[in-house]
């Protein structure tokens, strides 16, 4: 039986005071141990944050991290680097990293494997654009996204890691996949590994990240190839990154 994972993405966003803040105040609304829950937070904050939640049931998390272990990367933060962190989770393939700063399904591939081999939990973000879903491409780009990582990774990878599935056109702009739009998406990725290891198909946790809020979580969380989300905008605010995670 698949638990359910809710991770905040607190993007490039807060201060070290309201980092702290903001923090401190998802642990103490907590309550029952309903689902996994995690913060991915700004490189800058990790030492502090790292030191809060110790011992809590809220995991730390990267944003990115580097696509090579060491060397002459101006600018990169390496998964070693975060594993002296203690992150639990990086983010690999975020649509904005893809649209922003070039990242490509290559490129995101060899970051999932950096993850990994420091025992790293990468969270493997895909999606498609709107231009792409109009013209019906979806299931394409969804495809390639993950044929990368299998064939640099192998389909056993999978086994240690998590699956955001991010319609790209419902991010920062109010849209919000359906329901049943979002479970369809899911329900490919499943099938996919399912295709080439039902174990792994069965085991992994595959999140929807596409503006998921209080008001709508609980019918996406209802779907049953959702697994909890990825969240954006509304884990910046403790009380509504609450009322999500108790969505599961």
């Amino acid at each position: 039986m698949r638990r359910s994972l809710v991770l905040g993405n607190w993007k490039m966003n807060g201060t070290r005071a309201s980092a702290e803040t903001l923090a401190k105040g998802i642990i103490a609304g907590l309550g029952d141990d309903v689902a996994e829950i995690g913060i991915c937070v700004p490189y800058v904050y990790l030492p502090e944050i790292g030191q809060i939640v110790k011992n809590t049931r809220l995991a730390l998390g990267a944003q990115n991290v580097a696509d090579k272990p060491s060397g002459a990367y101006t600018g990169e933060i390496s998964a070693g680097m975060l594993k002296e962190f203690a992150c639990h989770y990086a983010l690999v393939g975020h649509s904005e990293r893809r649209t922003y700063y070039g990242d490509t399904d290559q490129s995101v591939a060899a970051r999932f494997c950096q993850a990994q081999e420091q025992g790293i939990t990468p969270v493997l973000c895909i999606g498609e654009t709107l231009e792409q879903r109009q013209q019906e491409q979806t299931f394409d780009v969804i495809t390639a996204q993950l044929d990368a990582v299998v064939e640099l990774a192998g389909i056993a990878a999978f086994s240690k890691s998590v699956i955001a599935y991010e319609p790209v056109w419902a991010i920062g702009t109010g849209l919000t996949a359906t329901d049943e739009q979002a479970q369809e998406a899911h329900q490919f990725i499943r099938n996919y590994l399912a295709a080439k290891d039902q174990a792994v198909a069965e085991k992994i946790q595959i999140l929807y990240g596409g503006s998921a809020k209080p008001d709508n979580a609980k019918g996406l969380f209802a779907m049953p190839d959702i697994d909890g989300g990825l969240i954006g905008g509304a884990s910046l605010d403790a009380e509504s990154f609450l009322k999500i995670y108790h969505s599961v």
